[in-house]
């Protein structure tokens, strides 16, 4: 997901995103675990996902104070 995709969305759907990927993030982990997880790089995809969110909530909440 790009950031200007993230921008895009209003506050209550980064949200939602965000927990949608944590849980993702979750059930890859699980899956990593019992090693049928046909590709390695999905985790570092989706934790880097879970951080532009979470860096573009706290850039809109610096410019809201």
């Amino acid at each position: 997901m790009k950031s200007s995709q993230i921008r895009d969305l209003r506050g209550d759907e980064r949200m939602e995103k965000l927990q949608e990927m944590n849980k993702k993030l979750y059930e890859l982990r699980c899956q990593a675990v019992t090693e049928n997880l046909p590709n390695r790089h999905a985790l570092r995809n989706v934790r880097k996902d879970i951080a532009r969110i979470k860096t573009i909530m706290r850039q809109d909440e610096i410019k809201g104070q």
